[in-house]
């Protein structure tokens, strides 16, 4: 089967955009907010840091990592949703140190050397591989010399060796995409970009994983 962009569901809209936060509470059976907040806590964020976030959503991670960048630092969110842009903008509009631009993270992005982190989450599994390439790629560009790439998403794994369940999530609930994210060696994948010094932290039996790679 040839993997097409139109078989992602990363990029969401309508009801599920105006309620995402609520729906990913309820189908995780309440899990989603206390892992999240464990993984930014991975993250080892510094205060004074800046922080860019591909496919940033509702805010609710541009504010926990709020919480570790204090005054000093800074947050730029990307994203294309309508929904979620001004779901992001009444979440965080106190802050003057966080904001979100309308852009897509698989286009050429205008960030040269201006970043910490890039942070990722569950977004990249979502386009096919020639996308895949062009978002890692704007992060190596966005990255300080030093400077983090941050991804939560899948960890690689043989699907058919996995619990019914994984199975069930990848092959019945997942597109198409994900199944080939997660066959393939992501740590490979940011090699050829330029990326090294590789750290990983597993989530959820080993099927998740905050991979964090350095320029």
């Amino acid at each position: 089967m040839e993997l097409t962009q139109e078989m992602s569901k990363v990029e969401v809209t309508g009801f599920e955009a105006r309620y995402y936060d609520i729906l990913m509470n309820i189908l995780t059976l309440g899990w989603y907010p206390s892992f999240i907040r464990r993984v930014v806590e991975d993250m080892e964020i510094s205060e004074g840091d800046s922080i860019l976030d591909f496919g940033a959503g509702t805010g609710r991670n541009a504010l926990l990592m709020r919480r570790y960048i204090g005054d000093s630092g800074r947050i730029v969110g990307l994203d294309i949703g309508r929904e979620m842009i001004e779901q992001f903008d009444s979440r965080c509009a106190e802050y003057d140190n966080i904001q979100i631009d309308e852009k897509r993270i698989d286009e050429e992005l205008p960030y040269s050397d201006s970043f910490d982190i890039v942070f990722i989450s569950f977004v990249l599994h979502g386009f096919v591989q020639e996308k895949r390439d062009i978002i890692i790629e704007n992060a190596r560009k966005a990255l300080v010399p030093g400077g983090r790439f941050a991804i939560l998403d899948y960890a690689n794994f043989d699907i058919s060796e996995a619990p019914l369940h994984i199975r069930l999530l990848m092959e019945k609930v997942e597109c198409p995409l994900a199944s080939d994210f997660v066959r393939r060696d992501t740590v490979e994948m940011l090699e050829r970009h330029g990326f090294g010094s590789f750290e990983e932290k597993f989530y959820f039996g080993g099927y998740l994983r905050l991979l964090t790679a350095s320029v």
